[in-house]
């Protein structure tokens, strides 16, 4: 939709030149010229789609618990099955079908053998494969090419018939309704059987309704496009000769001065164009088969002439229906290299870049042509070969093949995202910068006509990644990034999406057809962006918040452990007061005891005591002094006035024998031979508990004292 002037003054010489260096580098005439191969290696690494495909085939059949590498394709250990279906590897060397990939889904009644017969009944070998099934219902959407059923319409395949049918198998052996989708007008599927092509019968599909959709065919679309941007340059701001559409005509406006037949005429010519109603034919088609799937638990195979323009738009939109998986980034890159690159969707022809002939295409002018309306004649192959199709890139010669096909799918997903804002993780600036990105030949996904080709030439090794480079962009923002849609609740809308016929109103998809035309009116994603702000903003509110109560929490355990600490200081406190008290009452007992058996204590800072033993009043009264150190114990007793005894704590003794051997020095009914003269003093039951720390005070004053202890 861009058009680019450039002016020259009078008289120059640079024309040519520079129109030949725009030529070339826009249109090159080699494959080799692309940019993506010329401009070296890249950053965005493409890993194999062969192994991402295989995902998705194993996510569909419900053995997504496996993950497909390089080495199950190499040795074929891919073939893996559910209950109804089966990931088959007939056409793993491309020579069933050189547009079809490399593994394809088919019913598990269906042999290998079965395949390769069935596939001589449809146009280029595209033989009825399954695109996606419901994984409750078990209804499946399969895609294929026409069949080859004659002008006559009286051809039948056995083979196709059995295969077409096991795709309405139950588990419990019965069989459910079939609708084959023909997205072609009628009278062009009548005018292909004179070509060898035509449609089915539902007479030879049991449990079958042909249903035609009348969607125009590559040419059609390729006029309608033509027109569109001749109106959007004629109407828009401004235009391709540098003049405002308001100033057009004579100086006047485009409305005619308030002329009313000047403003219908414009509409008129808009709606001539044609262009919104192929995108509501492409959208009406595309809700019905979903539909039908998710209603009425039907099967639906859908096919055009060769199976990979409108049957690739129909089989994908239904599949974004009905899947919400297909809505992410991750799904939605999944549903294109499936149901757009791996089942052979021309790129080469319909965008106008070379082919692997190296011959390349010719001029990609959007210039007006007539519409024939009938495909090119199919190829009918003789039973037991498959004969060699001829190149696409050879086509391209003979007729122009370029067409907008891809681009008016992804309109029509702009218009479901526009009815749906909640439903889909993308945004419309992801749908713009795709396609941009898709027509600048800076990666390398979108070359070629086929998944063959594409090997062929070593794109996946050679070329940037489309989708590494988008995923890049949104790394750098993450959920804010423009390509992230800000409305998008999954949770909402988990369920297919089944939009009635009164919503499939399409417009005029503002962020691609008039970002050049009207650029002031194609704002439409502000409203995005402002939304986008205000949640990066919460979302820093939020971070800030949770920093916070971070924090808090921090300093509330920060003080938690403090009150533990003090709580558990008081109560060691009062512990270490309790045991003073303790002491204290002990030392006072201690005394008051020794006291009262006729001796005295003092206590000296060092911590030694001094006891005096009064055995006679009229005598010297001697000294015992006690020190208590850690060791050996000695005791020393002098026959002079004082009395020194050294007692010292040994390591290998308690307490109670220490203190048991202070109290046999100090008693003075001990015996030589070490009896006791006081037998009924207690001592015996008592042990040394009444001398020490814990001696038993109240047990002491109790007993009774033998006279003869005070006697001399």
């Amino acid at each position: 939709m861009r058009i680019i002037v450039f002016g020259f003054r009078p008289r120059t010489k640079q024309r040519r030149a520079i129109y030949d260096a725009l030529l070339k580098c826009t249109k090159p005439t080699i494959l080799w010229d692309l940019y993506a191969f010329t401009s070296g290696p890249s950053r965005f690494k493409n890993t194999s789609p062969l192994v991402r495909l295989l995902d998705e085939y194993l996510r569909l059949i419900g053995k997504d618990t496996h993950h497909a590498s390089m080495d199950m394709i190499e040795s074929g250990s891919f073939t893996l099955s559910n209950d109804l279906w089966r990931i088959s590897s007939v056409n793993s060397s491309y020579t069933m079908c050189q547009s079809y990939p490399f593994a394809l889904v088919v019913p598990k009644t269906i042999s290998d053998d079965e395949v390769l017969q069935a596939c001589k009944f449809r146009a280029r070998c595209r033989l009825p494969v399954i695109s996606w099934c419901h994984p409750d219902t078990g209804a499946v959407l399969a895609r294929s090419a026409q069949p080859l059923v004659g002008l006559m319409m009286n051809i039948r395949s056995i083979t196709d018939e059995k295969l077409v049918a096991a795709l309405c198998s139950n588990l419990d052996g019965s069989r459910r309704k079939l609708y084959i989708a023909d997205a072609r007008p009628r009278k062009n599927a009548i005018a292909n059987g004179a070509l060898g092509g035509g449609s089915e019968s539902s007479s030879n599909y049991f449990q079958s309704e042909i249903v035609f959709f009348g969607i125009d065919n590559i040419h059609g679309m390729r006029e309608s496009f033509v027109r569109l941007r001749e109106y959007m340059d004629n109407h828009g701001r401004t235009s391709s000769d540098g003049m405002s559409s308001f100033l057009r005509h004579g100086g006047g406006s485009i409305w005619g001065g308030g002329n009313l037949s000047s403003m219908s005429a414009s509409v008129t010519t808009l709606g001539d164009s044609g262009w919104l109603s192929h995108v509501q034919n492409v959208l009406a088609g595309g809700a019905w088969i979903a539909s039908r799937v998710a209603m009425e638990k039907a099967s639906v195979l859908v096919h055009c002439s060769d199976g990979w323009d409108r049957t690739s738009q129909l089989i994908s939109l239904a599949n974004l229906l009905l899947d919400p998986y297909y809505r992410t980034f991750r799904g939605f890159q999944a549903l294109v290299e499936k149901d757009w690159l791996a089942f052979g969707h021309p790129f080469s022809d319909r965008v106008g870049t070379p082919s692997v002939s190296g011959s390349g295409n010719v001029s990609f002018e959007l210039s007006r042509q007539s519409s024939t309306g009938i495909a090119s004649p199919p190829m009918r192959q003789s039973s037991g070969t498959i004969p060699p199709q001829p190149s696409v890139s050879s086509q391209a010669h003979n007729s122009n093949n370029h067409s907008p096909i891809f681009l008016q799918w992804v309109d029509c997903v702009s218009q479901l995202l526009r009815m749906y804002p909640f439903a889909f993780e993308f945004s419309a600036a992801f749908l713009v910068d795709f396609l941009d990105c898709m027509f600048s030949s800076r990666f390398g996904n979108f070359f070629f006509n086929s998944e063959k080709e594409r090997l062929q030439c070593s794109v996946f090794e050679t070329c940037g990644c489309l989708w590494a480079y988008l995923a890049d962009m949104r790394a750098s923002e993450g959920g804010s990034h423009a390509h992230c849609n800000p409305f998008y609740d999954p949770l909402k809308y988990s369920s297919p999406l089944l939009p009635p016929a009164a919503a499939l109103a399409p417009t005029l998809w503002p962020q691609f057809h008039l970002r050049w035309a009207c650029p002031e009116e194609a704002q439409s994603g502000e409203v995005e962006a402002q939304c986008r702000k205000i949640i990066l903003k919460n979302f820093e509110i939020q971070k800030a918040k949770e920093v916070a109560e971070r924090k808090a929490q921090e300093t509330t355990s920060a003080m938690e452990l403090l009150n533990a600490e003090l709580r558990r200081e008081k109560v060691l406190n009062i512990s270490a007061t309790n045991k003073a008290k303790r002491i204290t009452k002990e030392n006072t007992d201690i005394k008051r005891a020794i006291q009262s058996i006729g001796c005295k204590i003092h206590f000296s800072s060092s911590g030694d005591c001094i006891v005096d033993i009064e055995n006679n009043p009229a005598d010297a009264v001697p000294n015992l002094r006690c020190s208590s150190r850690q060791g050996s114990s000695t005791a020393v007793i002098n026959d002079k006035t004082d009395l020194s005894v050294s007692v010292t704590e040994d390591d290998d003794d308690d307490g109670n024998n220490v203190i048991g051997r202070i109290c046999e020095t100090l008693c003075p009914f001990r015996t030589g031979d070490g009896g006791c003269r006081w037998p009924n003093g207690g001592c015996a039951q008592l042990g040394s508990q009444f001398v020490g720390f814990k001696a038993n005070f109240d047990a002491f004053d109790r007993l009774s004292i033998d006279d003869s202890y005070f006697k001399p």
